[in-house]
């Protein structure tokens, strides 16, 4: 029997990666290969942080093991860093089963933490700390100039809306380090040998309907609910998790601050931004195989397995 593999399913919010890795799960159990999934969505390592992430629920699951989901409290603050080091923990346990590790999600940085050898900068807590002091008394947008002048590389593959990426940036250059700067971090090798990366797509004009869909539905299901209980969690406290698209909006329609259809229409332009984000990133993996996960065969898919670099 071969080695383990390390398998990525990544690509834009809304494009199938959470079924995709479950029918490659299964399709992997028929060829008597067991799998396993780990998260690499940020926000679904938040507990109770379930509609507004699309989180799976359990009963869904198939059957499936999934690691890394609710790991965090609300009030928590999730550090690539941090995530990196569990994340490949989750991998290595799952590879010493003899199994194979599904890697799922979205966020770009943190997979390109675990796909290749990225080591992140050191943080300093009150160096942290002066420049949040900075960003909410002063807004991102004059952080932002400061770090476009002191790094123009790093200022342009970072979204100046976010604060909290700005502030980071800012903190590791202030150290005398390199900021990464949201750049894709791969390398010649992969940190685990046998890696296959399968990338989702769906077509502009059809996925932009699909995600506006889908903010209308997690209001419809309950999303304003699911705040008001993270709510006495601490969730407007959370760096992270307060600041996550739709758990934003939803807290400033609970404070009167947004109605409920300008809540819903900025979360629906912001899911488009982010969605273009994510297929930027995921772009410029040149080892990723794209595929629609609507029409993808699992079988087939699972069969990328038998190939060696």
């Amino acid at each position: 029997m071969t080695a383990p593999t390390l398998w990525a399913v990544v690509g834009a919010t809304g494009t199938g990666k959470t079924g995709l890795s479950l029918d490659l799960a299964e399709a992997l159990a028929r060829r008597d290969r067991a799998a396993e999934v780990v998260n690499a969505d940020a926000m679904q390592l938040y507990r109770g942080m379930d509609i507004g992430t699309a989180k799976l629920p359990i009963a869904e699951r198939r059957g499936i093991p999934h690691h890394l989901f609710d790991a965090l409290a609300v009030t928590d603050e999730a550090a690539v860093a941090w995530y990196q080091d569990a994340a490949r923990t989750a991998i290595r346990e799952i590879h010493a089963r003899g199994a194979d590790a599904i890697l799922v999600g979205g966020s770009g940085l943190y997979v390109s933490g675990v796909l290749w050898d990225f080591r992140f900068p050191p943080r300093d807590e009150a160096l942290r700390a002066e420049l949040e002091d900075e960003l909410d008394r002063l807004g991102s947008g004059v952080l932002f100039a400061r770090l476009r002048e002191a790094d123009p590389a790093a200022a342009e593959r970072i979204d100046p809306r976010n604060g909290r990426r700005v502030v980071r940036a800012l903190e590791v250059l202030a150290q005398g380090g390199e900021t990464h700067g949201g750049a894709l971090p791969e390398a010649p090798e992969f940190w685990h040998p046998d890696t296959r990366i399968l990338a989702t797509t769906i077509d502009r004009e059809d996925l932009v309907p699909l995600l506006d869909a889908r903010v209308e539905g997690m209001w419809a299901a309950g999303l304003l609910d699911e705040v008001e209980a993270l709510r006495a969690e601490g969730l407007e406290r959370g760096a992270t998790a307060g600041r996550a698209i739709g758990y934003a909006q939803a807290l400033a329609q609970l404070r009167g601050d947004l109605t409920r259809e300008d809540a819903i229409a900025e979360t629906q332009a912001l899911t488009r931004r982010y969605a273009r984000r994510q297929v930027s990133w995921f772009r410029r993996y040149r080892a990723a195989h794209w595929l629609d996960a609507r029409t993808a065969d699992a079988t087939t898919v699972a069969s990328l397995g038998e190939e060696r670099p």
